[in-house]
């Protein structure tokens, strides 16, 4: 099981020797919703196999679905799903991704691994991360408009003020923390006055600074998402007012969540924050797209966004979530072939849209069907 990031859409392009095969399905996290996920994916399988054999024998198809036909009897994991699964395969590869939100079924035999899905995960703009904090501990959770979860905090990032400080904890400090609990509603029990309540508060501050620098580094910067605050409202003025993440938004969380009844409160008040940020993105690219179009530097004409993407033009591409375009594109004339989803060789002809902008360095967005500006599932930007 593979959780995907930014990282893996290399090893994903440099893996896949044809015919690559990907399927995806949504799932449910508890019994007895969960029972059907494997005869649906047994199903999933079994429309790879037909499209398999349409070109191909039998002693070279048997090798690429042996992993799949294992994963379909381990029992341990159907018991541990989440929203979706997607899982790629080719000769020498087999890769399953535990996904955060559900996702369309499909299961697609082609020339390369069909990714959109996967890049949803990466490239939409409802994404976000939150940072739980309190004076003696942080939680982290990444999530979107549909689900939240919690993740492991990088190697390098401080879970602790013991961990942050260590030696450099002031005395004053390891008094109050042997009484103060780490939940969200801890106020730590004070002894003494004046100098030794600061020395507290220099703790306090020093862990949220060192806080502040790891999560930029290992987990901000990696992932260029919004970072949104949660905690006590004692403490957003001292965090925000220390921190140097350009990333982490000024508005925040009143409470901690060690403090709410589930983490789908935390999901909802966070999105209430995200999602004014999100239309507005979603809006600008809009805008953005039309005035490029009037301009003669957009299309949303999928052949001609492809020699556009061929020739490094495209700096932008809008594709609609739901949308599939079954065809192929030919890379040494730019033209692009419609054809059925069925045969071993075709993907989706935007998915592979997305592929070849992001190999040229452009920005790919996954947009839901009633913000995108076009009718034909793609709106380009071009760069001239």
């Amino acid at each position: 099981m593979h959780t995907f990031g930014k990282d893996d859409l290399s090893t994903i392009w440099g893996k896949c020797e044809p015919p690559c095969l990907s399927l995806y399905q949504s799932t449910h996290r508890g019994h007895p919703e969960n029972k059907q996920d494997r005869i649906r994916f047994k199903n999933l399988v079994k429309v790879l196999e037909e499209s398999l054999q349409q070109r191909f024998p039998d002693d070279e198809i048997q090798p690429l679905l042996k992993p799949f036909w294992a994963l379909a009897v381990d029992t341990s994991f159907w018991k541990h799903t989440l929203d979706g699964l997607a899982i790629l395969g080719a000769k020498g590869f087999f890769r399953v991704y535990n996904l955060q939100r559900p996702t369309q079924e499909l299961a697609v035999v082609a020339d390369s691994f069909h990714i959109k899905p996967l890049l949803r995960i990466l490239q939409s703009a409802d994404r976000f991360q939150i940072l739980a904090l309190n004076r003696h501990t942080i939680r982290l959770f990444e999530g979107n408009r549909d689900v939240l979860g919690e993740i492991e905090p990088a190697q390098g990032v401080p879970r602790t003020l013991i961990e942050a400080l260590g030696e450099e904890l002031t005395e004053q400090h390891q008094t109050v923390a042997s009484y103060g609990g780490a939940g969200g509603g801890e106020q730590g029990m004070h002894h003494g006055h004046g100098s030794k309540e600061s020395e507290v508060d220099s703790d306090a501050q020093r862990f949220f600074r060192a806080v502040d620098q790891a999560i930029l580094e290992y987990h901000s910067r990696a992932s260029g998402l919004p970072l949104i605050l949660a905690s006590l409202p004692e403490h957003h003025h001292m965090f925000h007012e220390l921190s140097r993440n350009p990333f982490l938004i000024p508005e925040s969380i009143d409470i901690h969540p060690d403090a709410l009844p589930s983490v789908e409160e935390l999901r909802k008040l966070a999105w209430r924050l995200v999602e004014p940020r999100y239309l507005a993105r979603l809006a600008h690219l809009v805008e953005k797209f039309g005035k490029a179009w009037s301009e003669g530097l957009g299309s949303d004409d999928p052949s001609l966004i492809t020699k556009a993407g061929l020739e490094g033009r495209v700096a932008t591409l809008l594709i609609e979530a739901d949308r599939v375009l079954p065809g192929r594109i030919n890379a040494a004339t730019g033209d692009v072939d419609p054809d059925d989803l069925s045969h071993p060789q075709v993907d989706d002809l935007l998915d592979d849209l997305g592929e070849l902008t992001l190999k040229r360095g452009g920005l790919v967005i996954i947009v839901p069907t009633e913000r995108m500006p076009t009718k034909t599932g793609a709106a380009a930007i071009f760069r001239y």
